[in-house]
C-alpha cells in the first residue's frame, strides 16, 4: 500500500483515501453478502469507533508517506504496536510487565535517531507520524475488543464505510483527475489494503494484541528495498541504526511478553 501511495505524488491524501475506501468497500460488501453475515454487524458502537480511529490514523500515515522517505514513515508507524499494548492496559485490561517499558524506551530512542540524523524528517512530520501510530493503536484495540462479536469481514467493511462520509467533502475540493497509470496504482493500493486489513483483522481477533504485532516488522525490509530500488532513497548509518532500534525494542517487548505468559502457565 505504501509503495502505491509513493507512486502517486500528484494525488491528494483525501483522494487516496477515497480510492482506497471505494475498492475495499466493494470487495468487502461482496464477501459479506456471499458469507450471509449481518450487514451492519453486532457491536455497532465499537465498529464505528474502529472506523473513526482507523481513518484518522490512515490520513496521518498517508501524509507522512508522501512527505518523508518511505522507510522512515514506515518506521515511525511501527510505534503503533507500542501504543496498542499501552492502550490495551486501559481498554482491554491486558496487563503489561514493568520490564517492557525498557524495550519501549529503546524503540522511542530509535525514532529519535531517525529524526535526528535525517534532515528529510522534520518535527511536524514526526508528530504527525507518531499521532498516526496512536490512532492505529486505538483502532487495533477496537478490533481486539470485537473478538467473538463480529466477523473479521464486517470489521474490515466498517473501515471504508465510516471513512467515505468523513472524507467526501475534502475529496471533492482537492480532486485531481488521475491518469490511467495512476488509476492502476490507486486500484492496486485498494486491493493490497483489502488483503492486508483482512489478514490483520483475523490475526488481532485470533491472538493477543502484542503477540500479533511482532509480524508487522517484516514490512521495514520491504520499505527499505522499495525506497532504494524504486525511489533511490538512501539513509545514513545512524538513521538505519535508529530503524533497527525501533524494531528491536518492540520485538523484544513482544518476546518478553510471550515468555512471561509461558512462565505463568508453567507455574499454574
Amino acid at each position: 500500500m505504501s509503495l502505491f501511495i509513493k507512486l502517486t505524488p500528484r494525488i491528494p491524501v483525501f483522494e487516496l483515501m477515497f480510492f482506497r475506501s471505494i475498492v475495499t468497500l466493494v470487495m468487502t460488501v461482496f464477501l459479506v453478502r456471499k458469507k450471509k453475515l449481518p450487514f451492519w454487524g453486532n457491536n455497532k458502537k465499537v465498529l464505528i469507533l474502529r472506523g473513526v480511529f482507523g481513518s484518522a490514523g490512515l490520513l496521518l500515515y498517508f501524509l507522512t508517506v508522501k512527505e518523508i522517505p518511505l522507510a522512515s514513515a514506515v518506521t515511525i508507524q511501527y510505534l503503533s504496536p507500542v501504543f496498542s499494548t499501552i492502550l490495551a492496559i486501559f481498554i482491554l485490561a491486558q496487563p503489561m510487565p514493568k520490564f517492557k517499558w525498557l524495550f519501549y524506551i529503546v524503540a522511542f530512542a530509535g525514532v529519535a535517531m531517525v529524526k535526528g540524523f535525517d534532515d528529510r524528517v522534520d518535527a511536524t512530520m514526526l508528530v504527525v507520524g507518531i499521532s498516526s501510530a496512536v490512532f492505529s493503536g486505538l483502532a487495533y484495540n477496537m478490533i481486539a475488543k470485537l473478538k467473538g462479536q463480529d466477523d473479521p469481514l464486517t470489521v474490515v467493511m466498517y473501515f471504508p464505510l465510516v471513512t467515505l462520509p468523513l472524507i467526501a467533502i475534502p475529496t471533492i475540493y482537492t480532486w485531481v483527475t488521475p491518469t490511467w497509470v495512476e488509476l492502476a496504482w490507486l486500484i492496486g493500493m485498494g486491493i493490497s489494503t483489502q488483503l492486508g486489513q483482512l489478514f490483520m483483522t483475523k490475526a488481532f481477533q485470533g491472538e493477543n494484541v502484542g503477540k500479533v504485532a511482532i509480524f508487522q516488522y517484516l514490512g521495514i525490509v520491504w520499505a527499505l528495498l522499495f525506497g532504494f530500488f524504486v525511489f533511490s532513497e538512501t539513509f545514513t548509518t545512524q538513521s538505519l541504526v535508529g530503524m533497527v532500534l525501533v524494531v528491536v525494542g518492540v520485538v523484544l517487548s513482544v518476546l518478553y511478553g510471550l515468555w512471561e505468559k509461558k512462565k505463568l502457565k508453567a507455574s499454574a
